[in-house]
């Protein structure tokens, strides 16, 4: 997809402030700082779209993009560490889980994880989650300009044991340094909004 438009539509915590309409939907969620936000922002080649920060916790609502009028980009907040009450942190989960396993023109979601960390147990609940609602998921491995070469096979490896993955799942590198990854993502989204 050449991405000819992209912009912010609206913020949400519950499913009737999402969009109306039935456009087909690709989501990005992780852990706090792992880069989703900048992720989105580099594939949709609009610095400042979806907003960052270097403190943790910076996604605290369901941010809808419009994409090229066609298909909706979707910044879930993110999970884990981030410094904010446990209430809040519930609410993000309970926002997190409703549109995951209620939001019917949802295609794919971009589960990204650390390349430099083992997944948590919080990267397996939502992988079970969104193999319990039937999402298709790619995992995206970030910050992958911070691995040495030698240390990638340990790392896909770690990846794919905690997570539980098949030998021959896609988990695709990424690094906003360089912009590894980048096309190989596309190619995924393209096939995923081929058959929606």
């Amino acid at each position: 997809m050449k991405v000819s438009h992209a912009e912010f539509i609206t913020s949400a915590v519950r499913p009737d402030q999402y969009p109306a309409g039935h456009r087909p939907e690709i989501a990005f969620v992780g852990r706090s700082n792992v880069g989703k936000s900048t992720l989105l922002n580099i594939l949709l080649n609009r610095r400042g779209l979806a907003k960052t920060s270097k403190k943790p916790g910076k996604t605290r609502l369901i941010n809808f993009f419009d994409v090229n009028g066609t298909v909706h980009f979707v910044d879930l907040p993110g999970y884990g560490f981030a410094k904010v009450s446990k209430k809040e942190r519930l609410a993000w989960e309970r926002s997190i889980t409703e549109y995951i396993t209620g939001r019917d023109p949802l295609r794919l979601v971009m589960h990204l994880v650390d390349a430099r960390h083992k997944p948590n147990d919080a990267d397996r609940t939502l992988l079970d989650m969104l193999d319990e609602a039937r999402v298709p998921a790619l995992i995206v491995a970030t910050k992958a300009d911070k691995l040495r070469a030698r240390d990638r096979l340990p790392a896909l490896r770690q990846i794919r044991q905690e997570l539980e993955l098949e030998d021959d799942a896609l988990v695709v590198f990424y690094s906003a340094e360089t912009r590894e990854g980048v096309r190989e993502l596309w190619e995924v989204i393209d096939d995923c909004l081929g058959r929606a």
